[in-house]
């Protein structure tokens, strides 16, 4: 018997009928054979922000090798992980796909660096914190939007089980043991990232999944852009006796391994002491070698200048309710910029009555004018924003 098969997403747990709750009932064709979990993979799968992932830097930006890990690569391993992993405990395979497709959906461009200068940015303008679990959340909720059988555009309306994976999903943490919650709380309440447990052993999977991912990756992709040299990496080799090589599959295949052996629904999702100082090692690895190196901080303080551009171009607009016309009126200095967000922002302005998706934002409010310029700048891909940028300072 698989260890976990008893606390699994199924009809048979008592938090199903809330796993399963939408905000809306979607409307099912004849013949569709999908799950619940299923449909949401694949609404994930079909939206453009899914697309975009794979123009997104994971930690190193634009790669002039194409076999660099981006965000959508990385989301691709959490899922092929958290599948391994879930099938072997016995839990529900489909959910963890599901969140694992859809759990970096909130990422801006330029990676964590980016998601640190939109947090300085709406912190100082808004007085609110961005991060990417929670604009995840608020993108599968709000922003993307998938067109129906009218030909309207509505939004992804996703299970309560998938979007609790999104913002609990905080994989940059050191929890010696995940259980999940057992309260089902408004997902909104979340102020800070891994403030709360997940609510499935699902979404705790793939938590454990997105850290053996890049713990993995990140080695393999620091070789090959030489920010390590392969003598330091058998160095560290050396010191956690993890044989002749290290590179991704040695790490990730020993991590999954350890993980399924030690965890139990008594005592929780957990490594064995051995290999959680493994994790620690590797991490302060990462840290003093790879995350703050010079080459990574010399690309930081480019995207700084080329993220605050283009919103303070945008934000020194504003003139109210009249924002829209100023907007058309300096659009022959910034076309594609202008145009881009005005055909995107249109969609979600409150005053709209056409579209039938959630509104956010009322020009009425100089703060909502900022939060979406913010909003918009996170859904956009690095080469887009190097773009945008461009025609700003271009003659």
């Amino acid at each position: 018997m698989k260890k976990f098969e008893n606390v699994a997403a199924n009809e048979k747990n008592p938090k199903w009928n809330k796993m399963i709750q939408r905000e809306t009932e979607l409307n099912k064709k004849a013949g569709d054979i999908r799950t619940e979990f299923e449909r949401d993979y694949t609404r994930v799968l079909y939206s453009t922000a899914y697309r975009r992932l794979k123009h997104k830097t994971q930690i190193y930006f634009s790669p002039v090798s194409d076999h660099i890990c981006t965000r959508i690569e990385h989301v691709n391993y959490v899922e092929s992980i958290s599948y391994t992993i879930a099938n072997n405990l016995g839990l529900n395979t489909e959910l963890t796909k599901a969140i694992s497709i859809a759990h970096d959906l909130g990422h801006s461009p330029f990676g964590h660096s980016g998601e640190k200068i939109l947090n300085e940015i709406m912190q100082r303008e808004i007085g609110e914190n961005f991060w990417h679990e929670k604009n995840g959340l608020n993108a599968v909720d709000n922003m993307i939007l998938l067109e129906n059988h009218n030909g309207d555009k509505t939004n992804l309306n996703l299970t309560y089980a998938v979007r609790d994976g999104i913002i609990s999903h905080c994989g940059e943490v050191n929890d010696a043991v995940l259980r999940p919650r057992e309260e089902a709380i408004d997902l909104k309440l979340y102020t800070k990232p891994n403030e709360y447990m997940p609510y499935t052993w699902e979404a705790c999977v793939v938590k454990l999944a997105d850290r053996i991912a890049y713990m993995g990756r990140d080695l393999e992709d620091s070789i090959s852009v030489k920010v390590l040299d392969k003598k330091k990496v058998k160095e560290f080799t050396n010191v956690l006796n993890m044989g002749k090589n290290m590179n991704n599959s040695s790490v990730i295949s020993t991590l999954i391994s350890d993980l399924c052996e030690n965890s139990t629904v008594e005592g929780g999702l957990k490594f064995s002491n051995e290999k959680i100082e493994l994790l620690d090692k590797l991490n302060k690895f990462y840290i003093e070698n790879v995350y703050n190196s010079e080459k990574l901080k010399s690309t930081n303080r480019y995207f700084k200048l080329v993220l605050e551009e283009i919103f303070m171009t945008l934000y020194n607009l504003y003139d109210g309710e009249n924002t829209i016309n100023k907007l058309k009126e300096k659009q022959n200095i910034y076309p594609r910029l202008i145009a881009g967000f005005i055909d995107w922002v249109m969609i979600y302005i409150k005053e709209n009555n056409v579209a039938v998706n959630h509104k956010l934002y009322s020009f009425k409010e100089k703060r909502e004018y900022a939060k979406s310029i913010i909003h918009y700048i996170s859904g956009m891909t690095d080469k887009y924003a190097i773009d945008m940028y461009n025609e700003i300072i271009s003659f």
